[in-house]
């Protein structure tokens, strides 16, 4: 089936009480709009429109697709206005356009690839998609004649009180042949509200003896609208234990769910084990057999299969490779990685740091803009001092290189293979391979030297 998909995001969400347009507030750490966005993606749609109003640069900074063609809602008009504004994005295109929400977040690709299968077998031209909903309230009711067939959509404060009983509601999502889409031009103004409804467009295809069905589908989760803050924070719990439930049905040890947060777009390998309070955020992938201890936070990062990743642990931007050791209290900044079965201990921090397979920061050191090879002991205390007050400078230790504790590498410098560092030294000059270079001054040693000063004190 050939489809296009319109999300409608140009309300102005004056209930959230933020200048933030209202489809760009986050559930789970990303837009919702992006949310509805992804999930019209696994429809592999032709046409992906998003319907704007006065934010429209806002949304093409927030979200730059060059896949997705936005379009300006010039006024605040109704969804029937929102819908007709995508018109000339869509002209030549012969399928079903299915219309979304963008302040509806949760909606599967399951629900709409259903509703669509539907559409396709009854041959209709318009579909709507319901629910039964516990409180109906604020939802438009899908009226039924008594055998069961649907005859309209009536918006609450136009319902009569039987109308005002029904469960059965509106999703807001629809399929619409595109011949059915020259009907928007019939839709009258709502003079209460100076809007176009969009509902009004199944009265109209009726009228003309067009092929209209509802589908009652979904589970009412699903068609949450954001609309208030409270409602974000119902949003962000729903998604957040539906992203729990999946993972733990593939195989992922999640030991408290309701402590955990995972991004939508994450992805976590069977045989993971999650400690509460982790914080998976971004586009990370996990691989398998992975233990993240309490309170680790991951962003946008990549960790290799039965990788460890200790307590009080933060990877930003990183990529850490199959059994490598991180933390306790690591933090891992953007453009670092780190080798197969690496260790970085306790309080190191990385930064655009390449750390080779098998080597060890066990302990109190800063690493930046440094490349280091395979087999490497980094002792506890050691810096690269990468920063002149204007320039980062690199350093390079290459392989099996050991660097006693409490050095000071001042980059650029490159200690070459299989040499040693003596602790306590500073290395301004690069060290040769298989060389030890030491820089201290010669210990002395004043004999009595204590005595002697507690004398002169009396």
């Amino acid at each position: 089936m050939r489809t296009a998909c319109v999300i409608l995001a140009a309300g102005q969400g004056k209930r959230m009480k933020s200048p933030l347009p209202k489809v760009l507030h986050r559930v789970c750490g990303m837009p919702m709009l992006q949310s509805v966005i992804d999930t019209a993606r696994r429809l592999d749609p032709e046409h992906l429109i998003i319907v704007a109003g006065k934010h429209i640069d806002l949304f093409r900074k927030e979200i730059p697709d060059p896949d997705i063609q936005f379009v300006l809602q010039k006024a605040p008009r109704g969804t029937g206005d929102a819908l007709k504004s995508a018109l000339p994005a869509l002209k030549g295109f012969t399928g079903v356009v299915v219309v979304l929400n963008g302040d509806a977040p949760l909606i599967s690709p399951a629900t709409i690839r259903k509703f669509l299968r539907m559409h396709q077998r009854e041959k209709a031209d318009i579909s709507a998609l319901s629910f039964a909903a516990t409180d109906p309230a604020g939802y438009g009711r899908m009226v039924r004649e008594s055998g069961g067939r649907f005859v309209a959509i009536i918006e609450e404060k136009d319902a009569d009180r039987d109308q005002r009983a029904l469960r059965e509601v509106n999703s807001g999502v629809y399929a619409m042949n595109i011949k059915a889409l020259a009907l928007l031009d019939n839709i009258s103004l709502n003079r209460r509200k100076r809007e176009y409804y969009l509902t009004d467009i199944i009265g109209l295809a009726m009228m003309r003896g067009l092929s209209v069905h509802a589908f009652l589908i979904g589970h009412e989760d699903e068609f949450m609208g954001v609309n208030t803050r409270d409602e974000l924070l119902r949003a962000s719990a729903a998604m957040r234990q539906a992203i729990v439930r999946r993972l733990i049905s593939k195989g992922v040890d999640i030991i408290d769910p309701a402590s955990v947060f995972i991004h939508p777009r994450a992805s976590v390998g069977k045989g993971t084990v999650i400690y509460p309070n982790v914080f998976i955020e971004g586009d990370t992938y996990v691989g398998r057999g992975v233990i993240i201890y309490p309170h680790v936070r991951i962003c946008n990062s990549t960790v290799g299969d039965h990788a460890v990743l200790k307590d009080s642990t933060v990877v930003e931007g990183a990529r850490i490779r199959t059994g490598a050791s991180i933390g306790p209290f690591a933090h891992v900044r953007p453009g670092s990685e780190i080798g197969e079965y690496a260790k970085i201990g306790n309080f190191v921090e990385l930064k655009k740091a390449l750390i080779g397979n098998g080597a060890k920061a066990s302990h109190l050191s800063y690493l930046g803009d440094t490349k280091i090879g395979r087999d490497v002991n980094i002792g506890a205390g050691t810096i690269t001092c990468n920063y002149d007050g204007k320039n980062k400078h690199r350093t390079v230790i290459e392989d099996m290189v050991f660097i006693g504790s409490d050095t000071q590498l001042v980059a650029p410098v490159r200690v070459g293979k299989g040499a040693y560092i003596g602790a306590g030294s500073t290395i301004t000059k690069n060290v040769p391979a298989g060389s030890l270079a030491v820089s201290r001054t010669e210990q002395r040693t004043i004999a009595n030297w204590a005595a002697k000063r507690k004398a002169r004190k009396k």
